[in-house]
């Protein structure tokens, strides 16, 4: 996976258990030096084309922190099969797919860690998976702020470049801002998450939670500032506009977003 040869993929969510990962159905039953698993995963980035998954599963009763396990399955194994392609409004370059597993035996060798650490590893990936979410969602705020500013200086109306009228001005200083805001929490995101600061959670939510809603509004701005043309796939702001939604789902939607920060504000 390092050397890029192979793609990896990684199954936490199912169809009914999204923000709800502690209620999966999909189980494995150990079968002497085999593990039986049965289920399926769903909006699997690489779900199809990934060489390896490192899927979560319930060995243990429901609702028990430690009880899910991590397993690494490779492509090819008998009972790991490809679902359903997502025909999705954006990151349409990024397969989602549905991932199912039927009796499919996986050697004890294949778990990651030890059984009962799934969820608590699960909970650690999503930790950094805000601060890469985030920074995608920054990438894109920038990319729609970019662009908008060239725009602005290239069209005219009534006599003029529109980046002349305070109306359109303002909203770049406005996007500008946000966009800055959003960049310093990710870096002390990413400073606390390094040093193995006890609040990263806190401040890692926080961060995806600013970045990921910022890039929706620029996005939206952006194609507020082009116009018609904002709404055409001639120029890149309406692509923007229909990827930058993922950010506020993927890694924890906002919502649960402001759950982690709200208990870490009320410790509980």
């Amino acid at each position: 996976m390092s050397s890029g040869q192979w793609i990896g993929a990684w199954g936490l969510t199912e169809p009914n258990t999204g923000s709800d990962a502690m209620r999966m159905k999909c189980v494995a039953e150990q079968d002497g030096d085999y593990w039986v698993i049965n289920g399926s995963k769903n909006f699997i980035t690489h779900g199809i084309s990934g060489d390896i998954i490192v899927v979560i599963v319930r060995t243990g009763d429901l609702l028990d922190s430690h009880g899910m396990t991590a397993f690494a399955v490779e492509r090819g194994t008998k009972g790991f099969l490809s679902g359903k392609k997502e025909n999705k409004l954006g990151m349409r370059a990024s397969e989602t797919a549905e991932v199912i597993f039927d009796n499919c035996r996986v050697h004890k060798e294949n778990i990651i860690g030890n059984i009962g650490e799934g969820f608590i590893q699960s909970m650690k990936i999503l930790d950094g998976g805000r601060i890469s979410i985030g920074a995608m969602a920054l990438g894109m705020a920038e990319g729609a702020l970019e662009a908008s500013i060239s725009y602005s200086k290239e069209r005219e109306q009534f006599g003029k470049p529109i980046s002349k009228f305070q109306g359109i001005s303002f909203k770049l200083a406005e996007m500008a801002t946000e966009i800055e805001a959003s960049k310093m929490l990710l870096f002390k995101a990413a400073s606390r998450m390094l040093s193995n600061s006890k609040d990263a959670n806190y401040h890692s939510a926080i961060a995806k939670f600013k970045a990921s809603e910022v890039a929706v509004s620029v996005a939206n701005d952006a194609v507020q500032i082009f116009g018609g043309y904002g709404y055409s796939k001639e120029y890149p702001v309406e692509k923007f506009y229909r990827d930058s939604k993922l950010s506020t789902i993927g890694e924890g939607t906002s919502e649960i977003q402001k759950l982690v920060i709200s208990r870490a504000l009320l410790n509980n």
